[in-house]
Order: structure tokens, then sequence, then C-alpha cells
């Protein structure tokens, strides 16, 4: 085809876009292709390499609408079309165009063990990458098994299941990090924490060969396992220690948002109800745009509940009521949601609405988790309603034959003196461990707890039977024999005897160091020995008898000595012949003869009156006051009018004054108190 005036020839533009993409400058094939096109829009290489130069580029969004135009030249373009999908995390769309190719190639499956792997399909991913790597060989080897290894452990940790050991290299870094990741999901923290170790080893001695690579690109690579090594810390609880590691990670600024996510999200998760501003800034990193599509549905539904979590702690109740109602719809199958929401009402104050929540779902729910039943359980026993704790508690299935569990419902029918119920319980579980689990150690244990449950109790006949059935299935059990002894003591003492017999003899090594003759000195002789301190007590003090003794270690009566008491003292001015006063032990106020405060009056009533007035005088003027004698009543006297007894020979009896009236009047001069405060005090 000859080219129109002024355009290249087509040869000539077909060249120059082959030495374009020999050298890698797409940008100019690209627009040598888009040349050509305008010539020939139906040139198929023309159009391919178009496709080709713009997914060098990154323009995937480009390619799927450049492709969309043009059904018949795209069509054989199924790959490409598939993988700019891929690449725009479509992924679901583009296992669907892959699976239209009738007839896929090795590229073609290598791009679908990535969709599948994305796609969360382990065992489809599984079996693809073992065919791969069974029937191809050439330089991909060692990434295709990075990939099986990569698609073992998620189907371990992720899927929760058991594959087979396939024998896979640990010679690079990626294999030594992904069998790190296999042991994790098996439990092997440890184990998982060396091999990481060793992993960061092999990363930094292949990235320091190359001389283009700088220190940044090697802590940048080594970031996702330096987290993952803090993950392996933060489970054996050394807390520090993962949170300095995840802080260092998110320092360097990682470019992988899903890195930055999980070190951000697992912070979080160390700090709990702490810190929780910190938590706030972390979890916008943990919830940036592009997650979704670089971690899985587990890590995006845990980091989902932790940040409904931190709602709740810092006190957004409307936000984590909304979102925890959200995530409920979303994960139906997860009990975290509700668990959340119960919490809330609880901070809130509305613990029976908590209750009343719990029992809709585990009502509503054929298969009810063990958890709610748990949780459900706590929240009566924190109202005082142990037994609905105990209905609940009884309702776990085989977790209710868990020694652990037996003790507690024991306990709770114990304090509501439920004691029916509490036995009940133990026969029930031992029959259930004789049905299913006769051989475990858990049976005898439970068989002798029931034994002494019922012996405590006063059910000893049926003690008797439990302990004989434990003896049948261990005879020579001296432990369940001294226990049928004591059991039978209560109800039959002559079977108790008769079963005493088959005690072992004591071992002779017991009785090695012992002195038998003085022990049964010192307790035939310990009766006279009391007895001889008493006579002794009673020969020293007369007739006092009972004056203390005491007995030494050696055995030798000492009598205590008896301590003097010592006379009262009397007042200074006490008169013998004077009765004291019978209220002298009752408060001033609550004498008889107390008259209350007098009220201080000024002398000569200074300040009174009319100005020039006198008071003594208009005082002695006054006929209408009577005059007052001077001497004051008696102590005790019950009027001041009255004179004083006379006796029989009609002298006058001396006055009944007690001693606290017999005192020397106090001296009328008044201490001056000094004033307190320093010199600068007003």
């Amino acid at each position: 085809m000859a080219a129109p005036d002024g355009q290249p020839n087509l040869s000539q533009l077909f060249s120059d876009l082959n030495r374009a993409g020999q050298a890698g400058d797409f940008n100019k094939a690209l627009k040598i292709a888009t040349k050509i096109l305008k010539q020939d829009p139906h040139d198929e290489k023309a159009y391919h390499c178009k496709v080709v130069s713009m997914i060098q580029l990154g323009q995937f969004n480009e390619v799927i609408r450049f492709m969309g135009g043009n059904y018949k030249l795209s069509d054989p373009l199924k790959f490409e079309r598939a993988y700019c999908l891929y690449r725009l995390n479509r992924t679901q769309e583009a296992l669907e165009v892959i699976k239209k190719i009738p007839e896929p190639d090795y590229r073609i499956k290598e791009l679908l063990g990535q969709v599948l792997y994305r796609l969360e399909k382990h065992d489809e991913c599984l079996e693809l990458y073992r065919d791969l790597i069974r029937n191809s060989q050439d330089e991909f080897d060692e990434e295709r098994e990075t990939n099986l290894a990569a698609v073992v452990a998620a189907a371990q940790m992720w899927g929760g299941k058991e594959l087979e050991d396939y024998g896979l290299r640990e010679s690079t870094y990626e294999l030594s990090y992904n069998a790190a990741c296999s042991q994790l999901s098996k439990g092997n923290v440890k184990g998982a924490e060396e091999k990481l170790q060793k992993a960061e080893e092999l990363c930094r001695q292949n990235l320091e060969e190359d001389p283009e690579v700088t220190e940044e690109d090697i802590e940048a690579e080594l970031g996702v396992l330096k987290t993952q090594r803090a993950y392996c810390l933060q489970l054996q609880g050394q807390n520090e220690e993962a949170t300095k590691i995840y802080n260092q990670v998110l320092k360097s600024r990682p470019t992988d948002v899903g890195l930055t996510a999980v070190a951000s999200n697992n912070i979080i998760s160390l700090n709990k109800d702490q810190n929780v501003f910190d938590s706030k800034k972390k979890i916008k990193s943990a919830t940036a745009e592009g997650v979704d599509q670089k971690l899985t549905k587990q890590q995006l539904r845990d980091i989902a509940f932790n940040k409904c979590l931190l709602q709740m702690y810092t006190n957004q109740n409307e936000a984590c009521r909304k979102l925890a109602k959200s995530l409920q719809e979303e994960y139906p199958d997860q009990d975290m949601p509700l668990l959340i929401q119960a919490a809330q009402l609880c901070r809130e104050k509305h613990r029976q609405k908590a209750v009343e929540l719990l029992c809709d779902h585990i009502n509503n729910r054929p298969n009810p988790s063990i958890t709610m039943k748990l949780t459900l359980a706590q929240l009566h026993l924190n109202q005082g309603n142990a037994g609905q704790a105990a209905e609940v508690l009884q309702s776990v299935g085989e977790l209710r034959y868990k020694p652990n569990m037996v003790s507690t419902l024991v306990n709770l029918y114990s304090s509501m003196e439920n004691i029916e119920g509490a036995a009940e319980v133990l026969d029930t579980t031992v029959n259930w461990y004789k049905e299913n689990h006769p051989s475990s150690p858990y049976l005898a244990q439970l068989m002798r707890a029931s034994s002494q449950f019922k012996l405590k109790h006063g059910q000893a006949q049926k003690a008797t039977e439990i302990l004989e059935e434990l003896r049948s299935m261990n005879p020579d059990d001296v432990k369940t024999i001294a226990q049928l002894i004591s059991a039978y003591s209560q109800c039959d003492p002559k079977k108790g005897e008769e079963i005493s017999k088959e005690l072992p003899p004591l071992d002779p090594s017991f009785f090695s160091g012992l002195d038998i003759e003085a022990l049964e000195k010192a307790a035939m002789t310990m009766g006279t020995r009391k007895k001889a301190a008493k006579a002794a007590a009673g020969t020293a003090g007369g007739d006092k008898a009972d004056s203390p003794v005491e007995e030494t270690k050696d055995s030798v009566i000492v009598q205590k000595k008896k301590r003097r008491k010592k006379k009262g003292k009397l007042p200074k001015n006490h008169d013998p012949s004077v009765t004291p006063d019978p209220e002298r032990w009752l408060p001033i106020r609550e004498r008889s003869y107390f008259k209350g405060r007098r009220k201080r009056k000024q002398k000569d009533g200074v300040g009174k009156g009319t100005q020039g007035a006198t008071a003594g005088a208009a005082s002695d003027l006054d006929a209408s006051k009577p005059q007052v004698t001077p001497s004051s009543p008696r102590a005790g006297a019950s009027g001041s009018s009255q004179s004083a007894p006379t006796g029989a020979s009609g002298t006058a009896q001396p006055e009944m004054v007690g001693p606290r009236q017999q005192k020397p009047q106090a001296s009328s001069k008044k201490s001056k108190k000094k004033k307190g405060g320093g010199k600068n005090k007003w």
C-alpha cells in the first residue's frame, strides 16, 4: 500500500517501530504505532504493538477503552485484556476473560495463578502451580516455587488448612519468608522468628551485591520482613520491642500502602484503650485508599473491627453504633460486631439492654457461638443473676464437661444453696466421661470430687458407692482407701474398720530417729505436770489455789509473779471525814446543781444607763429587789433558801462538800497569752 503524500512509508514506520521496541522506548513505539493505524486502521500487528506499548507505560484504563472500540482486533488479545483488568484490581472480570480462552498457554496460566491467589482460591491456585512446576523448566522456576510457597502459607494461615510438606527450599529470602509464614500458621512462633531473621540476612546480602541498590531501597525491601518479625514478637508478649520495630518501619515511609496499613493496625492493637490519639492517627493510615487491593479479606475485616473498637474507646458512641451495625450486616457470621454493641451499651449503663441484645441473637441463631454464651453468662453474673448464668453455662455443649466449667457450675449452685443441682452437675459429668472418654485422667478426678462433695453435705452412702467404684478402677490407690474409710466411718463404722486392715504397713524408715518411749512418757506425764503445777500454785498461795503458773520447755514449774495493785491517788485537799460527792463521776452539765454558765457582767456596770448615772447607787435604792446573802448553797442542795439540817442534839451538822468543791481557789490573775505571728503580721 502506497503512503499518502507527506507521510512516511509503512515499511519505514514498521522498521522504526521495531527499533523502538528493541530499545525499550515505548513512548516512541506508541507514537509510531498510532501513525501506522492512521494509515491502516485494520493492521493487527500495529494494533498489538500499540496495546503492548500502552501496557508498558502503565496506561491500563486507556488500553481497556482502546480495545473496546474494535472487537475484531481486540478479541485475539484476551491475555492483554485480562492482564489490564488484573492490574486495575478488577480481578473477577480478569478471571472471566481468562476462562474464555480455549487453550491457555504458560503465560496465561501464570496470570491465572496470580488471579486465583488474589481471589483467595487457594486450592485451585495450589494445583495450578504444582502443574506448572512439574511441566515447565526455564529461568522462571525459582519464581514459580516462590509463588507456590506463598500459596501454601496463605492456605494454612488464612484458609486454616493443614497441607503436606512439599519440600520447598529456603535458599532465597522470599522462600525463607514464606516458610516463616507457614510456621506461624502452625503456631510455631519461635521457629517463624528464626526463619525471618535468616530471611533478613539473605535479603541484605542479595541486595548489597547490586551496586545500584541504595540503603533506602534495602530498608524498603526489609520492611515486610521486619513487620512480620515484629508480629512474632507481639505474639510472644514482647510488646515494647514489637512497637519499636513497627514505628521504625513507618518512619521509613514505605511506598507499599498494605505494609503501612498492617504496621499501623498492629500498633492500634497494642495501644488498646491507651494512647488513643496515636491510634486515631494510625487508623487513618490503616484505612487509606488502595488498601483493600493489597490486603486479604481477613486483614481488612480485622482493621474494620479495630476501627469500631477505637470509636468506642474514644466515646464516639453514635459513630461506633452505626459502624457496628454495618459490620454486622457485612459479616453476619462474626460475633465481634454484636459484642461491640453489647460493650457499648454496658459503657452507657444500659446493661439490661445488652443482655436482651445477646439473648435475642442467641435465640435467633441456629448454632450460636460459645463466645456469645459465655459473654451473656458474665453479664448475668455482673447483675447478680447466678441462676440465669448457670442456665446459660449449661447450654455450651461439650465445654460444660470441662473441669473448670464444672467447678464454676458447682460453685454457682452452691452459692444459691442448690445442693441437688450441684450434685447433679457432678453426676452428669462423670457419666459423660464414662461414656465418651473412659480413659481420661479427668474421670478419676471428677469422681473423687463428687464423692467429697456428697460426703461434705451428708450423703455418705452415695459417697461410698463412688469411692468403691473408684477403688475397683485402681485397687492399690491408698488415697482412695483412706477416703473410703473416712466415708464408712459416718455410715457403716464396721465396714470402715474392715477396710482399714487393707492399708499397707508404714515404712520402717518413718520411725527412724524417733524415741517412742520418750513420746509415751511425755504423753503420760502431761496430765500429771498440769496437776502438779496447780498444786504447787495452791501451796505457794495458801488458800489461793488458782494462782497462775507456767511450765517451761524443760518441764520446770515456775510460778508467775503476781503484780501488786497500786493504790489510787487521792486529791491533795481530800478530807476523809467528808462524804464524797455522789455525782462526781458525771459531767458538770449533767449534775443536779449545775445552773449553766453565767453571763460575764462588766465591772460596776460601766457603759450602761444614762450618762452620768451610777449603777451601784440605783441598785441600792431599788426596794423591789430582794437582798441576796453572800453565802452560796452547798453542793447537791435542792434549794438555796433551805437551812442546814440539825442533828438530835440540836447542833448544826457540817455541810456536805465534795472533793471537787474542796479545791483551793484559783488565782484571779489571768495569764497573758502571747500573740502568735511573725514580724510581718498585722
